[in-house]
């Protein structure tokens, strides 16, 4: 007779994306039941941001999730602009997408070196991670800070583009696309790769409908679900680009997705270098008293994007004074970072753990919030 054994996955694994921990409960290599364990990280996020005044929160909302900050600053600063009613300038909308998108791709590529750790294949993250430095460096020159930029803010960007940030912009986006062959080679064509994600960490349509799973673990399935074309924002309606899905629903589909979704995510930033006003103004002034002294009319409102792991809302409540009322976070990897862990890693052999982790984009930060 097998005995049930006690493991713990995290937080200090090189397979736990985040500092949490899941207790898995293995017979033999089979995991027979998971236990999500959220609290190393951050804490109390919605409610801190009840406490601080609109415009404080804007350095803290970016903590949500580190490795793509700026989608909490475009919900944040969406819903604002809703509730007041605000209109901010043309030029504002593409720079917030190419900022968008640059941090889609650096948290895509991200993704793809853990795959690499995943599997043993250590080359992919040595190459992701200074790929992604590249996307890093620009932010620096355009915010001042490679991480946590505080550059979307509501009424439009902190400041207008540096000159000549465009050239460098398009550079790192031929160094990118100069690099497909050598990544396809590697992460999509590889033996070791194929064998170890193919038919692994699957999940069925009904499945990601049932647990209300969005980003690659749903288009994965079939479904081309991407708020940047059912609900656009921005000017996503403006630009072109494509969805891609898959129908295996296994972990070899969904990260060959993220690696499709950079391809179209170089495309919309292209475009909108094109399209966007070459000179004007980026945001605006709030009339309803100082920045700090923001006081948002009485309302409710949720704003959502399309993440690097899929839908990201805030709900926001205000009660018309200087904070907020109450602030829900809809964070994109809950369903599968919570539900998921839980409920279909069960059955699940333990070298593949890793795997559903990496592939189904878990972000502790968003669930422990």
């Amino acid at each position: 007779m097998s005995k049930e054994v006690k493991l713990f996955l995290g937080p200090n694994h090189p397979g736990m994306h985040g500092n949490s921990s899941v207790h898995l409960y293995v017979e033999g290599d089979t995991v027979v039941k998971a236990r999500l364990v959220p609290g190393f990280l951050h804490r109390g996020f919605e409610k801190l941001m009840e406490k601080r005044l609109w415009f404080q929160n804007l350095a803290l909302i970016p903590r949500i999730c580190v490795p793509e900050p700026d989608i909490n600053e475009m919900v944040f600063a969406m819903a604002i602009e809703s509730l007041t009613k605000t209109e901010i300038p043309e030029r504002a909308h593409w720079i917030r997408m190419i900022i968008l998108e640059l941090a889609r791709i650096a948290s895509h590529l991200m993704a793809m070196g853990g795959i690499g750790g995943a599997t043993g294949l250590y080359t992919m993250p040595y190459w992701t991670m200074p790929d992604r430095d590249r996307i890093l460096d620009i932010f620096e020159k355009i915010t001042g800070a490679r991480i946590y930029h505080m550059y979307i803010i509501p009424g439009g960007v902190r400041k207008d583009l540096p000159g000549g940030i465009e050239k460098e912009i398009l550079a790192v986006l031929d160094y990118l696309e100069s690099r497909k062959p050598e990544y396809e080679n590697l992460l999509l064509k590889h033996r070791v790769i194929r064998t170890r994600t193919k038919g692994i960490a699957k999940l069925t349509k009904e499945e990601a409908l049932e647990m209300g799973v969005t980003g690659v673990g749903l288009r994965a399935t079939g479904l081309p679900y991407d708020i940047r074309k059912i609900d656009p924002y921005a000017r996503y309606d403006k630009v072109e680009f494509s969805v891609p899905t898959a129908t295996e629903g296994d972990a070899y589909a969904r990260f060959t997705l993220k690696y499709l979704e950079v391809q179209q995510s170089i495309n919309i930033i292209r475009q909108c270098i094109d399209m966007m006003p070459k000179e004007g103004p980026v945001n605006i002034k709030f009339t309803r008293g100082s920045a700090l002294r923001l006081r948002v009319p009485a309302g409710s409102i949720y704003c959502h994007v399309e993440s690097s792991r899929g839908e990201y809302g805030y709900f926001v409540v205000s009660d018309g004074g200087e904070m907020p009322y109450r602030i829900h976070v809809r964070g994109a990897s809950y369903p599968q970072g919570l539900y998921g862990v839980e409920s279909k890693l069960p059955g699940t052999r333990l070298e593949d753990v890793a795997l559903w982790l990496g592939t189904m984009d878990f972000c502790s930060p968003e669930i422990d919030r």
